[in-house]
């Protein structure tokens, strides 16, 4: 006959798979101003600037906000 073999609850814990985050997350700015901004909107507009500034970094707080309040008034 087979012995049954008990699994310890931090072996099992450990195997689990993280879960996903949400694909879009929405931007916590906008979203109090009641609006839905997401996140790839917002990273792909910080980024288009960026890239037309030239591509030159310490700047991408600034691109990140400018980003925000574009597609917040386009929103509104």
């Amino acid at each position: 006959m087979a012995k049954s073999v008990k699994k310890s609850g931090a072996a099992h814990k450990a195997a689990a798979k993280p879960s996903k985050p949400a694909a879009k997350k929405t931007v916590a700015s906008a979203k109090a101003n009641g609006t839905s901004t997401s996140h790839d909107q917002v990273a792909q507009l910080a980024h288009r600037f960026w890239t037309e500034r030239g591509q030159t970094h310490g700047h991408h707080e600034e691109d990140w906000f400018r980003a925000e309040q574009a597609l917040r008034s386009k929103a509104s």
